[in-house]
């Protein structure tokens, strides 16, 4: 079926396959070679391979050649394909056309060229279809993509989503892969807000999505360039440009309204935690093991250079006493966020607290290895004082949480 006229009529007219799960949008201009075996593939794709039921729309954007001509011949052979035809070009403004017109659940676009893998397809609407994601884009950027292409096109791409991270702090790896998928729900909510009609509608898209709290669910893809593609890689580079602005501009002035846009909807925040866990904890576990991690090293070091010298137990008081201070001073800054020098004093000496009681828990321990063992070989030595460490670090840990989380509080 086809319809011809602008944007509205062409929504109107545009039919959806009964029971589609699946919408499958490609945008076309001027395709008339490579849009029938296109289709003829992603068809017998999804016939094979889809267990739902699906539609695969040609949106032909204003073509000039006989692209119109094929896509209406596609329809008319193969089940479940439809056909819009818009009078104006602009991939962004034929994928808003045909998602706003489609009643199928999971919408999702992908480009004519086929560059992608299909197998990446399912993947891709599997955690829209079970309602885990609301959006999920492929990304030719993750380490286990395969990609073959350009080494122009490689920089380009990658200094765009560089400049996407910098400039709106998007999260996302790879804006324009042609390669997406959306909940209906969603894309309702999202589509009247996005400006663009051209390249940058993909970008829009998941700056409004990001910002609205959705989740965008990434599949790494299998991704081969296209030699004969039309994009004119400087135009769009520029009006890519000029959208990073206009989004960054309306971000700063508040002139999307995200907050209504995220009660609608955007995922809830986490619950707070339950109360016998306490504010700050798990990042204060980060930070205390990482500056043991460095005290302990330290302190082995410091136990090695000097045993030959002194002898195991006076090595030992030497290398505590050292890494003490230290391991104090870096936790009371780097764990628990005090800084200055007021109650430095009393945590100091709370740091020597633990410091005693991890002196009495390695030399006890020392003292047991060599009651058991007479000569213990080095290896052994080293591995009994850092399991006795690690039992002093626990308590090091309790004692000055106990002493400076209030004050940080």
């Amino acid at each position: 079926m086809s319809a011809v006229g602008g944007t509205r009529a062409a929504v109107r007219a545009v039919p959806t396959t009964a029971g589609a799960v699946l919408d499958v949008v490609i945008p076309v201009y001027n395709e008339q070679t490579d849009l029938e075996p296109c289709v003829r593939r992603l068809h017998a794709h999804l016939s094979e391979h889809f267990p739902y039921p699906f539609q695969i729309t040609i949106a032909d954007n204003a073509s000039v050649d006989d692209t119109l001509k094929v896509a209406d011949g596609l329809a008319g052979e193969l089940p479940g394909v439809e056909v819009l035809h818009l009078d104006a070009k602009g991939r962004g403004r034929a994928l808003s056309a045909a998602w706003s017109a489609s009643s199928a659940p999971v919408l999702a676009y992908m480009d004519v060229d086929l560059s992608t893998d299909l197998a990446a397809l399912l993947p891709l609407v599997a955690p829209l279809l079970s309602g885990h994601s609301d959006l999920a884009i492929g990304t030719r950027l993750a380490r286990t993509s395969r990609v073959v292409r350009g080494a122009r096109r490689e920089v380009i791409s990658r200094a765009y989503n560089l400049l996407l991270r910098g400039a709106l702090a998007a999260r996302f790896s790879d804006a324009q892969c042609g390669f997406k998928a959306i909940r209906a729900d969603v894309a309702g909510r999202l589509l009247p807000l996005v400006r663009d009609t051209g390249w940058f509608f993909d970008t829009e898209l998941l700056v409004l999505a990001q910002r609205a709290g959705l989740r965008i669910h990434e599949v790494p893809v299998d991704w081969v360039d296209d030699p004969d593609s039309r994009v004119d890689l400087v135009a769009t580079a520029l009006a890519d440009l000029r959208g990073v602005g206009r989004v960054g501009r309306a971000l700063l002035t508040g002139a999307l309204p995200l907050a209504e846009l995220r009660a609608q909807v955007g995922r809830a925040p986490l619950a707070a935690p339950p109360a016998q866990v306490p504010v700050g904890l798990p990042r204060q576990l980060v930070r205390f093991a990482a500056v043991g991690v460095a005290s302990t090293l330290a302190y082995l070091l410091i136990f090695v250079a000097t045993r030959g010298a002194l002898g195991p137990q006076p090595a030992n008081l030497l290398a505590l006493l050292l890494t003490a201070v230290a391991n104090t001073a870096a936790n009371r800054r780097l764990t628990f966020g005090i800084s200055g020098r007021r109650h430095a004093g009393r945590h100091h000496v709370q740091g020597l607290l633990a410091f005693a009681l991890g002196l009495a828990l390695t030399s006890g321990a020392l003292a047991a290895l060599h009651a058991v063992v007479g000569v213990p070989t080095r290896p052994v030595e080293l591995a009994v004082l850092v399991a006795a460490n690690l039992a002093a670090t626990v308590l090091r840990f309790v004692l000055l949480r106990l002493g400076m989380h209030h004050r940080h509080d």
